[in-house]
């Protein structure tokens, strides 16, 4: 159901949807960095803009250069890995998260560009598909809305329980180090270090010009020198002790480390989500489809002969007999409910419908009804000798009168009976249990 109330002034506008939210918090983490000496991070960041944005290095320079840079101690290479969560948010929001082909004349959508809308309605229907084929929650197929847009929807921000958000622990984790550069000496000087090579870099990236030529040596000195002041500023900051308030390690580097990886495994997850959403989507709703036309018994035989995938094969096969299972009074949710079912269906049944184990006319006429006993040559029985054949055939003890066995044999129908209609919901819970 559409709200109304307000929705007239927004249809001739745009939602204008934007990660300004995650580059302000990422602002944040940034500002740490009073661009005074003791910090790294605001060059680390510059210098990974300043090799994204040149126009001069070739697409292989330039992955050469941020390979080498990240390789070296990739949980201090901030600004790398939070400009790649901004970029990546951008191909969310404007679709190019799957790609269209490029070899197609014409506007991205005509190359078949996803779009944020698409995004959305993919994930929206993944959301009610998943519980209906696996019975389980999106969440458990890391299919929930995080595990596709977490990183627009403020996961680096927000948790469900009381630990601090990865955002406030980079944060704050960052400030601790500021404070003991100011104090260590060896710490700031590996801090200076790395800000002088990585703001040199920037430098001779700015000096490039289009005409510019065999400037590779230069680059590589300026990229080693860069990536290898990274190990003496590691070793600095593993020196310092974990701080249990701020985050779980054993020192101010593993910290790093885990907060790295955190964000980014979320960034992967939604790029393997996303950019595959259009493949993924297409197997839910054909299978879906596939279960759909099973209730065809003719199309049902054809698939099953046609299908290689055993679980298929099996689930078009056992279909009518799973559907012959399925009966609505014979759902339960609890061991109560289903005994209060079972009296229901014997009280519906008229059963017990023999009471008394001295009628033996009665219990022998019920046990020749049972589908357990064969009758053959029953007929020239009395029946005396019926309820003791009865006994034998069921394991029964026959010792003792015939009234003995009578009310041995009768005990043994009746729990029969009762066990007919448990495993008769036992099947209907089986069949209309997802697996």
């Amino acid at each position: 159901m559409t709200v109304n109330k307000g929705l007239k002034s927004v249809v001739e506008s745009s939602p204008n949807f934007s990660n300004q939210a995650l580059e302000n918090a990422i602002n944040e983490i940034k500002n740490v960095d009073k661009d005074d000496g003791y910090l790294w991070i605001k060059s680390a960041f510059d210098m990974d803009t300043a090799i994204h944005d040149n126009t001069v290095l070739t697409t292989t320079q330039k992955n050469d250069a941020l390979e080498t840079l990240y390789n070296a101690q990739p949980h201090l290479q901030i600004g790398r890995y939070l400009n790649d969560v901004i970029r990546h948010t951008d191909t969310i929001l404007d679709g190019s998260i799957i790609p269209g082909d490029s070899t197609i004349t014409g506007t991205p959508e005509d190359q078949g560009q996803g779009t944020f809308l698409e995004l959305l309605q993919s994930v929206q229907t993944i959301q009610n598909t998943i519980p209906d084929l696996y019975g389980v929650p999106a969440s458990e197929k890391n299919r929930d809305v995080n595990d596709h847009f977490g990183s627009i929807n403020n996961k680096f921000l927000e948790t469900e329980d009381s630990s601090a958000p990865v955002f406030t622990r980079l944060k704050q984790t960052l400030e601790l180090i500021d404070t003991n550069s100011r104090r260590i000496s060896a710490l700031a000087t590996a801090t200076a270090a790395v800000r002088f090579s990585n703001n040199a870099l920037v430098t001779f990236l700015n000096s490039l010009v289009a005409d510019s030529t065999d400037f590779q040596t230069s680059l590589d000195n300026a990229v080693n020198t860069a990536a290898g002041n990274m190990a003496n500023l590691h070793n600095r900051i593993a020196a310092l002790p974990g701080d249990r308030t701020i985050s779980s390690g054993s020192n101010q580097a593993t910290i790093l480390t885990a907060i790295r990886e955190e964000i980014e495994n979320q960034r992967l997850l939604e790029i393997s989500n996303l950019s595959g959403i259009r493949t993924y989507l297409d197997s839910l709703t054909d299978n879906t489809a596939y279960a759909t036309l099973a209730e065809d018994t003719e199309l049902r035989k054809l698939m099953s002969r046609v299908a290689q995938n055993t679980s298929w094969q099996t689930y078009f096969n056992d279909y009518e007999k799973n559907l012959d299972f399925l009966n609505p009074k014979y759902d339960t949710t609890t061991d109560s409910d289903k005994a209060s079912i079972i009296e229901q269906i014997l009280r519906e049944k008229g059963l017990p419908d023999v009471l008394d184990h001295i009628d033996i006319v009665a219990v022998s006429n019920k046990a020749i009804k049972n589908n357990r006993i064969n009758t053959a040559g029953f007929a020239k029985l009395t029946e005396e000798q019926i309820i003791k054949k009865c006994c034998e055939q069921l394991s029964i003890r026959t010792d003792g009168t015939v009234y003995n066995q009578s009310e041995r044999l009768l005990n043994n129908l009746n729990a029969h009976d009762r066990q007919v209609i448990a495993d008769a919901i036992d099947f209907n819970e089986d069949s209309n249990t997802l697996s």
